[in-house]
């Protein structure tokens, strides 16, 4: 969700972007300003509405397994979601780091640099890998921690 997510929030940032170019002149000549907080506008307002569904996923998936299942079936939960997180964070950071660095590795005149068949395929993994690094990955910490946290504080209800 948080990779589809970046993905929405670029492919609207790079409207923006190509509409500024389109429609206010001398922007690339240096003579023209572009409209700087209209990106950040869209960068703050994607990011906040983009999380509702996986906040949403994280505080209701502990009470509904608390509630339904018991405290045990969560606790079972909770310790999967802390090993398979973990895990996929790992992961994640690491293969967009490696993509990352393929990437800048190529353009240094490697396996024929820039303009290459590999360059360009390295720039297509850069592309998934970024929000891998960047966002995905990370986002994991904070998800375990609030299914944590949601889990003891209600955990008087599901004992």
């Amino acid at each position: 969700m948080t990779i589809q997510a970046v993905g929405r929030a670029a492919s609207q940032m790079i409207d923006e972007v190509r509409r500024q170019f389109r429609e206010i002149p001398g922007i690339m000549e240096g003579t023209g300003e572009p409209e700087y907080e209209k990106c950040i506008d869209i960068s703050t307002k994607a990011s906040l509405r983009e999380m509702i569904v996986p906040g949403f996923l994280a505080v209701l998936s502990p009470v509904a397994v608390g509630l339904v299942l018991g405290a045990e079936a969560l606790g079972g939960m909770l310790g999967g979601s802390i090993v398979t997180g973990v895990m996929m964070a790992i992961f994640m950071s690491n293969a967009g780091g490696a993509w990352d660095n393929a990437k800048k590795y190529i353009e240094e005149g490697n396996h024929g640099g820039k303009g290459s068949e590999p360059h360009s395929a390295a720039v297509v993994g850069d592309t998934v890998g970024d929000p891998f690094k960047d966002t995905a990955g990370p986002s994991l910490n904070i998800l375990i921690k609030l299914m944590s946290v949601v889990a003891l504080v209600l955990a008087p209800l599901f004992s």
